[in-house]
């Protein structure tokens, strides 16, 4: 489990990025790396943008103390270094989201092209052993550019995209330390580390956004260490546990694929009727909300920590809950929107029975 490299690999990226966040907060100001108000956000002021680049700092910071240049990960940390890029250009210039996608497609495959891929899986009373074949190569590809893009979605208030991929990563830590996978537990406890440093000024009232720089380089690291739990050989639950583990992000973004097809509006067109924004509709302040997403989130990540060594039907009984809880808040909030609540009316269709 644990030993001093790991907690020297979390303690020093929390400390630089502590030490270095006020240094890139005027160096986003200098730059024009800035977030300007508009009908859509939350905020009211002009607010530096590029905070994962302190981030990055940390997480390098951590790569030199805990040694980690020896390890065979050099396409990983090139990887790294080309997310940071694209999104420092991005929080600079607003690159158009196809130039992202297609960056981020070269990024998954020089990734995948050291042969980090998936390459089988199990289906549990289907097929003990299924080859991907050469499909394993866009299906990593697309895992990675998923997940790199699934924190960006939640991205919409202060701490809490650095709060979900704090506790996503911690679960991670977790798992890799129960597992005994050394390599994933350090590069986790490194970006747990920078990513809470980070938090001190990013949480409600924030003095720094982390902007793409930050949401894409998270997103980045946990495909990476989740792709690296996976690595070779998985079984199909196994794939539920990085998902379960981003479940408020995932699920987010599915139920506002929903909403816009029920709504008939074009899929990417943005609104505010995301998760946060339909809790902050009840009445809940910025800092509950956050707060509230994070017990959720919590939620999630305690599923899949029993999730991984629960047996078949114990797994599916929790994948069961889950998807019926989280189907239930979709309702409750209005995420898709008011009208739409099947299951609340199902409830109430039951209930009115049993009055008469």
């Amino acid at each position: 489990m644990l030993n001093q490299i790991s907690i020297l690999g979390f303690l020093v990226p929390l400390v630089v990025t502590i030490l270095v966040t006020p240094l890139v907060i005027k160096f986003a100001h200098l730059i024009g790396a800035t977030d300007k108000p508009n009908h859509r956000k939350v905020h009211q002021k002009i607010m530096p943008r590029i905070g994962g680049l302190a981030i990055f700092i940390g997480v390098f910071s951590g790569y030199l103390v805990t040694g980690l240049y020896n390890e065979k990960i050099t396409a990983i940390s090139v990887g790294a270094i080309l997310i940071i890029i694209l999104g420092i250009l991005d929080d600079m210039y607003e690159l158009s989201a196809k130039i992202k996608f297609i960056a981020q497609l070269c990024i998954a495959a020089l990734v995948v092209s050291t042969g980090l891929t998936i390459e089988f899986i199990s289906i549990p009373l289907v097929v003990e052993k299924l080859q991907l074949g050469w499909f394993s190569y866009p299906i990593t590809i697309l895992w990675i550019v998923a997940i790199t893009n699934a924190i960006n979605l939640i991205d919409g208030l202060d701490g809490l995209a650095a709060g979900i991929s704090s506790i996503g990563i911690a679960t991670i830590a977790i798992l890799a330390g129960l597992a005994g996978k050394s390599l994933i537990l350090a590069l986790a406890l490194i970006v747990l580390g920078s990513t809470i440093g980070f938090l001190f000024y990013n949480f409600h009232p924030a003095k720094i956004f982390m902007g793409d720089t930050g949401a894409l380089f998270l997103g980045y690291s946990i495909s990476i260490l989740s792709l690296l739990g996976l690595y070779k050989s998985v079984t199909l639950f196994s794939f539920v546990i990085p998902v379960l583990i981003l479940g408020v992000p995932i699920f987010d973004t599915a139920f506002a694929i929903l909403r816009r097809m029920i709504n008939k509006q074009p899929i990417s067109a943005p609104d505010k009727a995301h998760l946060h924004h339909r809790f902050m509709a009840l009445g809940l302040s910025h800092r509950n909300t956050v707060l509230v997403i994070y017990g959720i989130s919590i939620l999630f990540s305690i599923s899949a920590v029993i999730l991984s060594s629960a047996t078949l039907w114990v797994a599916v009984g929790i994948v069961f809950c889950v998807l019926l809880l989280v189907h239930l808040i979709a309702e409750v909030v209005g995420v898709v929107n008011v009208r739409y609540s099947p299951l609340l009316k199902i409830y109430r269709k039951v209930i009115g029975k049993q009055e008469h």
